[in-house]
């Protein structure tokens, strides 16, 4: 089915669709939002003169709507800009409008008669051949097209986002009764390739895939704390990061998301699901009930398991639910034995395994909800799907989860958990037993470098369909495809004679490990490949440089150690930029310091559209001396503009590193300069990695020419000094910035300007190199520096001194 999507319109500007258009907007789609117009004038339009006849008046709700929605933080859209990629409207004036629109997405209330209302008017107006599909989460797909005709209904499915639609991965495709296979087929494919998501084909049953297990993951969990005299705050301390779920974990998730609505969702699913075999672990546990009873929803109603005290003198607490006596009491600082001693391991597979049989009171929780979540799973196949990846990509997906419930209970071992589960009374369905009787030891195998799934009705492997356009480092792990490795970093060979360096420290920091990894897989791929892709699957690209050596070092007052080693760190991000061969960085999530000098030395930028890019070295006292001041004052100045503008767009940059700016996107990482025409973004993660080969490969076969060193720099010197003192001045007598702050960017200053310069003068990189070791190294003998650095060390936070 060829078809492209240049228009979309949604119906309803609530929460959700205000949120579904800003995502459209974000790939460049031109987006109608419409809503109901009000019954009359509020006061604020009466006083105004205006009546329900005024365009003002009319299209207040979904104007209101989408305005709230752009306050909301995180944003909803990568750059304010595509704000104007939105044109709104009322159903009254402007449903006809959709004739013109491509795909007409519904994301009204969730009552059926009133969305077939609406689908009646939809009908009067689009275009045969144009999509109409449903955001519902509770209404079952084969209800909504009654009565409309042949083509509607062959066009028609339900296309569930997850909240919020850009940062949640999810995407379900559920289709109707008599929905075209080719529809679904374009569905899947857009929603991967164009929206960026994690395209899930469902069945039309209760809430679907992801929120059948979620709700019932949580609602069962509860029960459990319960039962074991758990707290909210021991709960949120074993259900988050440490098992590779939400960092919001289990009671603040339901705190941001409401509490309202796990409720609502539980009821109607315990009231449908008649043929569960676990239908009473969806009624409401007690402490549910209560705050549900009480209307303390969390966020929106100010408490929920959690209330945020905000005294008078300014002071803001934070106490916690008391499941015995229902008041709030101050958060605890939980600990369990377990957690203590699973500290020191970083593989989050070999630390799941580790808690799940540890014997203590975190242990024996962990057992309690795997293997009742392993059970239910079990039993879900074939009623909520087929295939046993779809249940692991739609929870993963829509809950932020490392790993679904089949691949945690690979990682425990199947048949080992079997039996504990069997021990534990929760025996698991007839085809997991038949699946280790023929001797399939897993849910999933790598053969031939691809991943495969058990498929129950052939008793056989298949491959996962959809996965051939994706690099996934994990497969190249068990496909054997490892060529070099420290305690660091990793390099895979990625086929079509490319190789790809991994990085995997804590928080993938930038020590001596990886730059040795850089270091090797340069002069690898030089040897005897086409090209380099740097890149990681890890929680984000890189937080930068590794301090600790630094504190080190500086707190022994051995610089001369500290200035080889930042020599060594220019050295190898001027090795990244003029090697022989083609360089290509992927960065996603954090790419801040060290993690974004690299990428800015790169030959190309594979971005993934969550970027948060941006030299924050300034807070913990230094300046970037990796390259990254150089390179950004080199971009200035290939773009530069003679006159006022000139100062203008150099301010603007010394500003962004002199106030640690990061970018809250990868579009907003163009606007900042920190990505370039020659960059790329990739919108689906999981593509990333497959579209930095490519660009290696094409750049490669473009007859690629080693660079080499510019000696063309133009710094302004004395006149740019100037103007940069007078702000620094401005901004530390205002008490906008600390003494050590304003001492910091007079460094800066220096090196953007090249030094006390009489007049605008071309430098080389290499001037400007040593110029930022100065800087970094008187830095590094400041008592204030040493105070932040172990700030940010031991104390987790940034410190203003």
């Amino acid at each position: 089915m060829k078809k492209s999507i240049k228009r979309v319109a949604v119906l309803g500007s609530g929460i959700m669709g205000s949120r579904i258009a800003c995502h459209f907007a974000n790939i460049g789609v031109e987006v109608l939002l419409l809503d109901i117009v009000p019954k009359a004038p509020n006061e604020k339009e009466s006083k105004k003169g205006l009546s329900i006849e005024s365009k003002e008046v009319r299209n207040r709700i979904v104007n209101d709507a989408l305005n709230s929605t752009l306050r909301a933080k995180p944003s909803p859209i990568y750059d304010k800009e595509f704000v104007n990629r939105i044109t709104t409207g009322n159903f009254e004036d402007d449903l006809p409008k959709i004739e013109q629109y491509d795909w007409v997405i519904e994301v009204i209330i969730e009552n059926l008669e009133i969305k077939q209302g609406l689908y009646e008017k939809v009908e009067k107006y689009r275009t045969p051949g144009t999509l109409v599909t449903s955001n519902t989460s509770g209404i079952p797909i084969h209800l909504m097209s009654d009565n409309r005709s042949q083509d509607f209904q062959e066009n028609f499915a339900g296309t569930h986002f997850f909240n919020p639609p850009r940062y949640l991965r999810l995407f379900e495709i559920i289709p109707g009764p008599k929905t075209k296979p080719e529809v679904i087929d374009f569905l899947m494919d857009y929603g991967d390739r164009f929206l960026g998501k994690e395209t899930v084909l469902c069945k039309d049953t209760p809430a679907f895939i992801a929120n059948r297990v979620g709700v019932y993951a949580i609602i069962s969990a509860i029960h459990t704390i319960e039962k074991q005299g758990l707290s909210v705050s021991e709960v949120d301390k074993l259900t988050g990061t440490i098992i590779g779920r939400a960092k919001s974990a289990t009671f603040r998730t339901l705190d941001v998301v409401g509490l309202d609505t796990t409720v609502h969702v539980a009821n109607n699913l315990y009231k449908v699901l008649e043929h569960d075999e676990s239908r009473d672990r969806f009624k409401l546990p007690k402490s549910v009930e209560v705050l549900n009873e009480n209307k303390w929803y969390g966020d929106k109603s100010g408490k929920g398991f959690f209330q945020m005290i905000r005294h008078e003198d300014g002071r803001k607490e934070l106490k916690e639910i008391d499941f015995q006596s229902y008041e709030y009491k101050p958060v605890e600082k939980p600990k369990f034995k377990a957690l203590e001693a699973s500290k020191g391991i970083d593989d989050l597979k070999e630390r799941i395994k580790f808690l799940v049989n540890f014997d203590d009171k975190a242990g024996k929780f962990y057992r309690a909800i795997f293997y009742d979540l392993f059970r239910y799973c079990s039993f879900r196949i074939p009623e909520i799907a087929d295939e046993l990846y779809r249940i692991d990509q739609a929870v993963s997906a829509g809950f932020g989860w490392e790993y679904g419930p089949f691949e945690n209970w690979d990682i425990l071992g199947a048949n080992a958990t079997v039996k504990a589960m069997e021990e534990a009374g929760e025996k698991p369905a007839d085809w997991v037993y038949e699946m280790l009787a023929a001797g399939h030891t897993s849910f999933y195998k790598v053969e031939n470098g691809k991943k495969h799934y058990y498929d129950i009705p052939s008793k056989s492997y298949k491959p996962i369909p959809g996965l051939e356009s994706f690099l996934l480092l994990d497969t190249l792990k068990a496909a054997n495809k490892k060529i070099w490795g420290n305690e660091g970093a990793t390099l895979y060979d990625l086929g079509d004679e490319v190789i790809g360096l991994e990085f995997h420290t804590k928080m993938n920091s930038l020590g001596q490990e990886v730059v040795e990894g850089i270091n090797t897989a340069i002069t690898m791929a030089e040897k005897s490949y086409k090209g380099l892709v740097i890149g990681n699957e890890g929680g984000n690209f890189s937080a930068g440089a590794n301090l600790a050596m630094l504190y080190m070092y500086a707190g022994d007052q051995d610089f001369d150690e500290i200035n080889l080693m930042i020599a060594q760190f220019q050295d190898t991000m001027l090795r990244a930029r003029f090697s022989s061969v083609p360089v290509v960085v992927a960065p996603h999530n954090m790419a801040l310091g060290g993690g974004c000098e690299l990428s800015l030395h790169a030959d190309a930028v594979q971005a993934h559209a969550e970027l948060y890019m941006g030299l924050v070295e300034v807070g913990v006292g230094l300046i970037p001396a990796g390259g990254g001041t150089k390179e950004m004052t080199m971009r200035f100045s290939k773009n530069i503009e003679p006159g006022d503008v000139e100062l203008n767009r150099l301010q603007e940059t010394f500003m962004n590193i002199a106030t640690a700016k990061v970018s809250t996107s990868a579009a907003e990482a163009y606007n900042m300069g920190y990505l370039e025409q020659k960059d790329a973004i990739t919108i689906n993660r999981k593509r990333q990695l497959a579209e930095a080969k490519e660009k290696v490969i094409a750049l490669y076969d473009a007859g690629y020419t080693q660079p080499i060193e510019r000696k063309d720099i133009k710094v302004l010197g004395k006149s740019s000094l100037a103007l940069f003192e007078t702000g620094i001045s401005g901004m530390r007598y205002g008490a906008y910035i600390s003494e050590h702050d304003a001492k910091i960017a007079q460094k800066l200053a220096w090196i953007m300007s090249g030094g006390d310069l009489s007049s605008p003068t071309e430098v080389s990189e290499r001037y400007l190199l040593d110029l930022e070791r100065e800087a970094f190294l008187s830095l590094t003998g400041e008592k204030k520096t040493l105070e932040r650095i172990h700030s940010i060390l031991f104390k987790g936070k940034p410190l203003r001194n």
